[in-house]
């Protein structure tokens, strides 16, 4: 069986609470709920993890390279636009990183539209809030 795992930066356990306007009114529960249920039709393993912490999302990426898992779909958050340590992380491992936002990133202010990682990740998915993830996951288990 595919292992995926999800691993979403910082401020993404306020969504539902979080500028709705623009992150949507869906808590971090709510999506990894609806992936759980996708997951199990594509008949796919998925682990939803949340950090506020840069260093735990790097330790992760590096756990998914040790354990052979088939991809990562990475929620970055803010570290998207100012983590070079996340972008060498990506790098340093095998395993395809899939980069996903609820917004559309190039909508949004000037600092949001420069993406670190975005250049390391296997693809981009943005804009379509919740919806992004369930959209990565069908990619994650295509490849």
């Amino acid at each position: 069986m595919k292992r995926i795992l999800v691993l979403n930066g910082p401020n993404l356990n306020r969504l539902g609470t979080r500028e709705p306007e623009v992150y949507g009114s869906d808590t971090l529960d709510d999506i990894a709920g609806r992936l759980h249920e996708q997951a199990a039709r594509l008949e796919v393993g998925i682990d939803v993890r949340q950090s506020n912490h840069e260093g735990h999302l790097i330790d992760w990426l590096h756990e998914a390279a040790d354990t052979g898992l088939h991809a990562v779909i990475l929620n970055a958050g803010g570290f998207t636009h100012t983590s070079v340590a996340l972008r060498d992380a990506i790098s340093a491992i095998a395993v395809p990183v899939i980069e996903v936002h609820l917004s559309n990133p190039a909508a949004r202010e000037s600092f949001r539209r420069r993406s670190l990682i975005s250049g390391v990740c296997a693809g981009v998915i943005s804009g379509f809030g919740a919806d992004s993830y369930t959209l990565a996951l069908d990619a994650a288990a295509r490849l």
